[in-house]
Formats: C-alpha cells, structure tokens, sequence
C-alpha cells in the first residue's frame, strides 16, 4: 500500500467513534515530553542525579543529549504517572518550584500527549549556587594580577592549568 498517494484521504478531523485502530505511545516519548517541560521551568539547573549528570555532560561533549534523563514514566491507556529528579537553581523557593514543574508536566502531557496525569513525583536533590562556580575563574584572574609582571607563563607550557614564573623575572619554568 502507497501511503503517499493516499495522504489526501485521511480524514483532518476524526472522533474517537470514527478511528479505527489502537494508538500506543511508549514511555520514552512521554519522558521526552516530561523532561523538556520540566527543563523549560525557570529555577531548574539540571535533571537526574549526581551520577547521571555526570553521564549527561560526557553526553553534551560528543554531541548527544538524553532528553529523559532524571525522568521516569508509567504509562497506562489513559494516564500516566511521573517521577522526576532535578537540581534547582539557588534563589527558587523550592516548593514553588516543584510546584511550577509539576504544573508544566501536568500541562504537556495533557496538551501533547493526551493523557491524564495522576501523579508527578518531584525529588530535589541538590541546589546548584553559580556563584562558586564563578569564583574560580575569578580567583585564578586576581592571583595573576597581584603576582604582576613577575608571574607570565611560559611560552613553552600551556598556561590554563597553572601560572609559570617568567625566566626573565630570574627563576626557572
């Protein structure tokens, strides 16, 4: 059968009365779902925990995301259940924002995938605070500026991880 020469008979509107047939939508597709919503909540850093993390970010390098990582489904003919896992972003009040996910959850699936949520279990598991991770770079800035001329780095080394004393301020690399 030639589906393509076919694609104009296909009804724009149907009821349920008028399919025929069974629409199975598997478990990664709605935890695909669930995870994009989630991730799209002001306040949420990351999904999963600790571990998967860390897998998600050697993931991001070669150029592949796991859009259902720190999300979990079971889904039934006409509901489904969802757990997720996340990290906030410090300065989110922590039951608002469960509350925010569980609100964009609830709206995803009902709008795209059709079915009714009964529950959406939310864990947090850490808070992530940008400020440490700003501070390194900052700190290492400041170490060189107050070393002054003293300090360069070598023209043979890579200067990124570490500073080298210069060979002109009279010690050796």
């Amino acid at each position: 059968m030639d589906l393509h020469n076919q694609s104009s008979q296909i009804p724009t509107t149907t009821s349920a009365e008028e399919t025929q047939g069974r629409t199975v939508i598997a478990e990664t597709a709605v935890a695909k779902v669930v995870g994009i919503a989630a991730r799209g909540v002001a306040g949420v850093h990351a999904l999963g925990s600790g571990t998967s993390r860390s897998i998600g970010a050697i993931r991001e390098v070669v150029g592949a995301t796991d859009l259902t990582q720190g999300v979990r489904v079971e889904v039934g003919e006409s509901q489904v259940a969802v757990d997720i896992i996340l990290m906030a972003e410090y300065g989110y009040p922590l039951q608002s924002l469960a509350n925010s996910v569980r609100s964009a959850v609830y709206a995803a699936v009902e709008d795209l995938v059709g079915r009714s949520v009964i529950e959406v279990n939310i864990e947090i598991t850490d808070v992530y605070i940008p400020t440490a991770e700003a501070e390194k770079p900052a700190a290492r800035t400041r170490l060189t500026e107050r070393l002054g001329a003293a300090v360069k780095p070598s023209s043979t080394e890579a200067t990124e991880p570490g500073v080298h004393l210069s060979k002109e301020a009279g010690e050796s690399a």
